[in-house]
């Protein structure tokens, strides 16, 4: 079934909202976890993108493929001959056409302005800054967040909506602290989560671990901003909000698993994996052996 449109990339063209690429896309971010964040994955070849405007940064990363990209934009024009890796960066407001010759495989994500104005926000700035067009960008840490991004839609969200929200609030960050126009201090919290409101989100976990636990709960149980509750629960534990609940699901799993009075797949959701195979996997990933192995062990 093809993606709807709120699935889709989308831009303005001769006055009417249309996707960006024609083409059914070979993924969409349909049932993601992010508000504001979509995501496509297309194979392209040889054509041309009529003139368009973005009402929403856009970006692209080049997954394969070595094309011939020609874009003209503001006045100007140019030729590129991106590989594999390379970006594109279209802040909001964006008028442009490009060409490409060549097949390429590539994704596509759209931010809205208003999670530009909540990065902004969280981050203690008074405005959301505005985001360089860069038509031919390398950036690594920008890249391997993109791709990420696309094996986790691709899965399915096996890691859950927490592991999720993480990547899209990271994206947000990233752009604005690498690709202002002009530079941005980005203020940061400091200090830790004080121990009273740490256990009300350890609490919170522990009676949760089976449901898709959300970034928001936690930081609510926290009283603080998403941005800034996996800084500082980072900052205080030493991991990451994403790798504690999969500890402690391990844990429970383990737990299940000793009492020898459920199949796996009842084990698996008990513990708040998405389903048996993707427990077994972050079991072995996590313990170095499978359920199996560990219980006869």
């Amino acid at each position: 079934m093809a993606a709807s449109a709120t699935e889709r990339v989308i831009v303005v063209r001769n006055s009417r909202e249309e996707p960006l690429l024609a083409g059914r896309p070979r993924l969409t971010s349909s049932d993601s976890p992010w508000k504001g964040i979509v995501l496509e994955r297309h194979t392209v070849g040889s054509v041309e993108v009529p003139e368009h405007d973005h009402g929403s940064l856009c970006m692209h990363l080049q997954l394969r493929g070595d094309v011939e990209m020609e874009w003209w934009s503001e006045g100007r024009n140019a030729i590129e001959q991106p590989r594999a890796g390379s970006m594109i960066l279209l802040p909001e407001g964006t008028r442009d056409r490009l060409r490409w010759e060549g097949t390429s495989e590539r994704l596509i994500v759209s931010v809205t302005p208003a999670v530009m104005r909540r990065a902004a926000e969280e981050a203690g700035l008074k405005t959301s800054p505005h985001v360089a067009m860069q038509w031919h960008l390398h950036d690594e840490g920008l890249r391997a967040l993109l791709a990420e991004m696309g094996r986790e839609a691709e899965a399915g969200w096996p890691a859950g909506s927490l592991y999720g929200e993480l990547l899209g609030m990271s994206l947000a960050h990233t752009l604005l602290r690498r690709h202002a126009a002009l530079p941005v201090a980005l203020k940061d919290a400091r200090g830790g989560i004080p121990l009273a409101r740490l256990r009300r989100v350890l609490e919170f976990i522990e009676a949760h671990l089976h449901t898709d636990v959300r970034l928001e709960q936690l930081a609510a149980e926290a009283e603080l901003s998403p941005f800034h509750f996996a800084r500082l629960f980072r900052e205080t534990t030493g991991i990451t909000p994403h790798q504690y609940v999969l500890e402690r699901r391990i844990e429970r799993a383990k737990l299940l698993l000793r009492l020898k009075q459920m199949p796996i797949v009842d084990i698996a959701q008990q513990s708040g994996f998405s389903s048996a195979t993707n427990f077994i996997r972050s079991f072995r990933s996590r313990v170095g052996i499978t359920p199996g192995e560990w219980l006869r062990a």
